[in-house]
Parts: structure tokens; C-alpha cells; sequence
């Protein structure tokens, strides 16, 4: 079997710890076996490793999401970028005929679509094990995962699986209900209905003759799983959270006070601060408090589902970024009645990560150096830098920056245009003695 993870969610319910680049799924939260905190991308390519050791496994995002993927899973599991966030269905799509023509899959080979951002135990990966088997003995076209609902919520699809059958390994399905309203669910879950934990198992071959549905954007439950006759379902009664709420990941977090926080007289909140400064609850009581560098968040645990639409109305650029070579988090924005204007940002680069060789259009940039060391090369010439060094790179001007040890400064730009965009890259070969 091949395991696709679906990467491309962008988790705007976590706000404002997650944005449009650090997705949800990367947000490092969770617990790990050895104490340490990893995300649920982390968690779930860990789990993937054991329980199925050796499988294969190739992750689909979209491409802003691609430096903090391969910063938290390297290159050990290859990446399909999708250029535009269209939904899982042209995703999957996407991610099958790329693998194909790369020869990484053969069209007899089970492919199992895995979203990345649910919590689960042992028992999921066996069900996927019989996932595969099902379609590579084609006794359906399409299997699908099915969890025992535990209340009608909207949040969820649902799989209605046919009269009698809802306690066996595998079972036909009488029909789906995408995200139905909760005296629907309700009506559904008396039943027998799971809730659909959206996990398809396929052979490549069954996409083929779908190519008009594939391209549409969209879910691949409403584009494909709904209109394909024979359909089944596997039930996985084990351990399952969609950690897409606060009120979700709160029930798994290792501790609800991270940060520079200070809690008290209160009880029930969780409490998450990646600010500098201190942060004070007193006397509240069922509450997520969330301080990021994007905004803060206040709102209680049982509403926080709904927080999306209002984020949606938030747009701004992300405030903080993993990538390849580090992090880097805006500190502060000045904007000034001539249109000039100042944006500061701190990075921290990884030992033996560079920054690329290139140059900005609109914008001027000063760098203070304030720990580590490295290797800056202006217009081709290399210099060293360290704690303590000021560098001016006027616009127009080449530059690269290499890390000999984690290496932080702040950089402060200045002029008229300050986004991200404002890039032209070019070739570079740092020297081996570098």
C-alpha cells in the first residue's frame, strides 16, 4: 500500500497559533513518547513508521505550507505541491497522477488517502491495513473508514452503512451525508451511522474514468465517494479526535498552561502564550486564551468551532514561519502618511542552512546580528558575521546568509512595498569551505 497525507487544511479553527503557512498540523502541542512536543504531521508519520513499518508514504500541501512540511519531516517523505488551495478532492487527484508518472506507485498498488490532523491509537492502522486489502482484492472500488459517532454534530460527514452490517469488518454503505444539519445526524446515528473519518482507500485505476469529478475543487465525500456505487466501509472503534477546535486539541495537550503564563483562580482553560511578554487569567473558568505573534485569541472552549468565519474577516500576513533553513516571527509594523514604511523581523537560522542568494526591488534591509555565527555574501563577496554585527543591504543588492551555528538576528526593512513577494533568486554554490 502507498499512505497519502493530506497536508493542505489550514486550521483557521486554532487561530491565532495557526495561520495560512503554520497550519494546525504543524503546530507543536502534542505529546511525544519521549517527552519532547511534536505536531500532528509529526505524530502521525511516527505512528505510520511503527505501526506499518515500511510503508510507503508521500504528503500533498499546498505550497506555502511546503517549508514548515519539510522542516518537521525532512526529506524522507516526498512532497506534491498543489499551487492553489482547491480541496481534497483535486488534491488526491493531483497526488495519484504525479505519483504515477513518477513510477512511485503502479496502478494496481492500494492507495490510502490519510489526513495528517486527527489523533488516534494503534487500532487505525490496522484498519487501514484491511483498507488495502479490500480494494487490492476489489471487493469494492472505494472503502472508506467509519468511526462510531458519539453525538450528532455538524462538523461531520456520515457513512450509513446497510441494515445489519454495522458490526462487521467490512460493510457495504447504503449512502453518505455530508456535514448534515444535527437533528439529521441524530436521525442518522439512530441508524447505525459513523461518523466519516475521511480516509478512502483505492486502487489509482478507479480515478482514471473520474477525471471531470477530480478536477472540480472541492471534497473528494461530495465529488466522488457519494456517487460511487458499491462503496464499503471499515470500522475503526478505537481511539479517533478531529483535533480541528480548541476545545478538541485542549483535551489532549500534555499541559494547559504553556508560555509565559500565570493562572489563577481559575479552572478549566487552557491557556497558550508564544509572546514575550506575560499573560495574566484570573478568575475565568472554561476559557482558551491563545497569544501569538498573529492576535489573540479569547473565547470560551464550547463556542470556539464557530471562531473560523471571524478569522476569515482578519486577513493579514503571517506573523510567524517555520521554513526549511529556521523560524521567523514579525515583531513589530510601522506604516507613516508619506506610504514609507518599517517592518522588523527576529530569525533564527539552523546550523548548516542558508538563507537564498538574491535581492528585493521595493525595500532596504539592516541586520543585527545578536547570537550565533555564519557567513554573509554581499554582490559575491563572503564575509563572516556574529554577535554584534550591523549589515546594510540597500535594495538592488545581492545577498545569501549561511549558518555555521544557530544563528539569530533582527532585520529591519524599510521602504514603500514590505511583502514577501518582493524576492528575485538566483543561483548559488556555497564554497565547501564555508
Amino acid at each position: 500500500m502507498h499512505i497519502l497525507l493530506l497536508c493542505g487544511g489550514p486550521g483557521r479553527r486554532l487561530w491565532p497559533i495557526s495561520n495560512g503557512t503554520r497550519a494546525k498540523q504543524y503546530l507543536r502541542l502534542l505529546q511525544a513518547p519521549d517527552g519532547r512536543r511534536e505536531s500532528m504531521v509529526e505524530r502521525m508519520v511516527r505512528q505510520l513508521r511503527t505501526s506499518l513499518p515500511g510503508v510507503a508514504m508521500t504528503a500533498v500541501a499546498p505550497a506555502p505550507q511546503l517549508d514548515a512540511l519539510r522542516a518537521q519531516l525532512g526529506a524522507g517523505v516526498p512532497v506534491i505541491i498543489e499551487q492553489e488551495r482547491r480541496g481534497t478532492c483535486p488534491a488526491i487527484a493531483l497526488a495519484v497522477t504525479s505519483m504515477l508518472e513518477q513510477k512511485r506507485i503502479s496502478a494496481d498498488e492500494p492507495v490510502i488517502a490519510v489526513p495528517c490532523d486527527t489523533f488516534t491509537d494503534s487500532g487505525y492502522f490496522r484498519a487501514l491495513r484491511l483498507m488495502a486489502e479490500a480494494v487490492k482484492e476489489k471487493k469494492a472500488p472505494l472503502v472508506l473508514m467509519g468511526v462510531p459517532a458519539r453525538e450528532p454534530s455538524p462538523r461531520y460527514g456520515y457513512i450509513l452503512p446497510s441494515p445489519g452490517a454495522e458490526q462487521e469488518s467490512l460493510c457495504s454503505v447504503a449512502r453518505f451525508a455530508e456535514k448534515p444539519a444535527a437533528a439529521d445526524a441524530a436521525a442518522l446515528i439512530a441508524r447505525g451511522a459513523f461518523w466519516n473519518a475521511g480516509v478512502f482507500a483505492f486502487l489509482p485505476s478507479f480515478l482514471t474514468p473520474l477525471s471531470a469529478l477530480l478536477a472540480s475543487p472541492g471534497s473528494f465525500d461530495r465529488n466522488v465517494a457519494e456517487r460511487t456505487q458499491g462503496a464499503m466501509c471499515v470500522p475503526y472503534c478505537g481511539e479517533w479526535q478531529d483535533l480541528g477546535t480548541w476545545e478538541a486539541l485542549s483535551l489532549l495537550l500534555p499541559q494547559q498552561a504553556i508560555g509565559n503564563t500565570h493562572v489563577e483562580a481559575s479552572r478549566g482553560c487552557t491557556v497558550i502564550n508564544e509572546l514575550n511578554i506575560p499573560l495574566l487569567l484570573h478568575g475565568a473558568s472554561g476559557l482558551i486564551v491563545a497569544a501569538s505573534p498573529d492576535g489573540i485569541l479569547v473565547a470560551d472552549k464550547s463556542v470556539s468551532a464557530s471562531i473560523k468565519d471571524e478569522v476569515d474577516r482578519l486577513a493579514a500576513r503571517p506573523m510567524y514561519e517555520e521554513r526549511r533553513w529556521g523560524v521567523y516571527k514579525v515583531v513589530d509594523t510601522a506604516e507613516f502618511p508619506d506610504g514609507y514604511s518599517a517592518l522588523t523581523k527576529q530569525l533564527t537560522l539552523n546550523p548548516g542552512c542558508s538563507i537564498s542568494y538574491q535581492r528585493h526591488t521595493h525595500r532596504d534591509e539592516v541586520w543585527t546580528f545578536i547570537d550565533g555565527t555564519g557567513t554573509i555574501v554581499l554582490d559575491g563577496e563572503s564575509h563572516s558575521v556574529g554577535r554584534g554585527d550591523v549589515v546594510r543591504i540597500p535594495r538592488g543588492q545581492k545577498h545569501a546568509l549561511l549558518a555555521h551555528t544557530p544563528l539569530t538576528f533582527i532585520e529591519v526593512q524599510t521602504g514603500s512595498h514590505l511583502v514577501e513577494e518582493d524576492i528575485e533568486r538566483f543561483p548559488f554554490e556555497w564554497p565547501e569551505t564555508c
